[in-house]
Parts: structure tokens; sequence; C-alpha cells
């Protein structure tokens, strides 16, 4: 069996969906319950509460780890207790390039590296799905604000993290190995609001907004050090969170998907 923590978000419900079209026996873990596939058991818990994901680590061989909550350590005990013999941490690109900044995924990180199980960590950088924050003023105003508008990262699809995921999940030769995760190409805010308006079939007009506009839009729901930090990979990329990496296409045989076909699979949230 397989325990997929987050699984009604953007990746977990996808990696859900796939390990039980592939036939595999999942355990779905979220706060609240959610429609799942047929025959997904679903586990009510909540990773900053570690007790209560007792009962959905019984007799699981591998675990899809979020980073969530502030102890993983009891996570990884817990799950190495109940049988769990692999763990894929979902982390974040921020932990490798600005490890000061992204704290929480580092320590979750340097955790499942010092656990007894076989380990693999995915390293995404920016998500498409990060553009539904455009949503609301797309649908009523055709409009969508952020800054640095001509500054390109390869964002990826969630689709394509979780397909990766359930591959490592499921084949062997994977642990003890991290994985840096991006789309084909870097796009840009102001590329992403055109892909949208591609698909809507109408413009989308972009707004520029400065660094201090979008940092006071973004501290209303992320702490201030990651807020900082942020802006500083959205406006000041290093190399490395610009360059396009290799091991989606290694892993799928395929490569990545482009942010006009999340956009297109995606576009009934912006009418």
């Amino acid at each position: 069996m397989i325990v997929v923590t987050g699984a009604t978000g953007n990746v977990g419900r996808e990696l859900v969906r796939m390990l039980a079209a592939a036939g595999e026996q999942v355990t779905a873990v979220s706060r609240q319950p959610a429609p799942l596939p047929e025959g997904v058991r679903h586990s009510q818990a909540d990773l900053a509460e570690p007790a209560s994901l007792r009962s959905a680590l019984e007799g699981a061989r591998a675990l899809f780890l979020l980073v969530a909550g502030e102890d993983p350590q009891t996570i990884l005990d817990q799950a190495e207790a109940a049988g769990v013999r692999r763990v894929v941490l979902l982390s974040s690109q921020g932990a490798g390039t600005r490890p000061q900044t992204y704290r929480h995924p580092a320590a979750f990180e340097e955790a499942v590296r010092r656990s007894g199980l076989d380990w693999t960590i995915l390293r995404p950088g920016g998500f498409d799905s990060n553009a539904y924050a455009w949503a609301e003023t797309i649908r009523s105003q055709r409009t969508a604000a952020a800054p640095f508008g001509d500054v390109g990262l390869p964002t990826i699809d969630p689709a394509d993290i979780a397909e990766v995921a359930a591959v490592v999940l499921r084949q062997a030769g994977h642990a003890g190995r991290t994985y840096e995760l991006t789309g084909p190409a870097p796009v840009t805010p102001r590329e992403r609001a055109e892909a949208i308006g591609a698909a809507l079939g109408a413009p989308v007009r972009f707004d520029e907004q400065t660094r201090e506009e979008a940092r006071a839009q973004m501290l209303q729901f992320m702490p201030e050090p990651v807020v900082d930090g942020t802006l500083s990979i959205l406006g000041e990329p290093t190399a490395a969170e610009q360059k396009v990496s290799p091991d989606v296409e290694r892993l799928l045989g395929r490569a990545p998907r482009a942010f006009a076909d999340w956009a297109a699979r995606n576009v009934a949230a912006f009418r």
C-alpha cells in the first residue's frame, strides 16, 4: 500500500488518481474528506499532528510526504515503525538554491536523509498552478497582475510532478536520489497571462506590480521570510533557478508539459 499525504492538493490529487489507475492500493491522507477514485481509502489526518497519521500508515510500504507541520522526525519514525520502507518527499527547489531562506523544506530533507528509509527527494520549482491566483481578476476583469513581468522561470505542471512521484514510488532504483523538476522552458508572467488568454479565446491584460505591491499582497498569506525569498527568485533568479532540468524527461521518457498545456486543461477556472 502507498500512503499519499496532501491527497487533495494539486499534486496529491493527481498522484492518487495515477496510482489507483495503475492498480495500487492507496490511502489518501487529507485534513478534510474529498472525492476519491473508487477503491481508494481515505484517512483524515494532519501532518501538524503526527499522531493522527498512525492509522493511515498501518500496512503501508511507501509514503509520499509533503513539507507540512514542524516534526518530520516523528512522522518518519511512525512510518518506519508501521513498516514503511520507502519515502518520497515533495520538497522545493529553494531548499537547494536558498537553504537559509527555505529552512522548512531543508529541515524535512535532512530528516529524510537521516531516516533509515529508502528516500527520494523531489525539488520542483514554481508550479504552473500558481496562476490560479489570477483566476478571480481574469474572470471579472480579464487582467492578471504580477511583479517582474519579463523574468522567465521554467515552472512545472503539477501533473508532471505527480507522474514523477508515481514512478519513483513504484519503481526501484531511485533511493538516495534528489531530482530537480522543471518545465520545458522559462516562461515569464506576461507570457503566462497571454497563454491563459489564448486558452480563453480572449485577451488577458497583464499589469506589472512593483516589488512592494507584490510583497504587501503576498504577506497576507505567506510568512515574511518566504515572501522575501520568493520575490528574490521571481525577480533575481540564480542560474540554477532558471535552468531547465533534464530529470522529468529522463524519468518519464517525454518532455515536461508546457505552461500553455496546463492553461488549456484548466481554462474553466478562468472563465
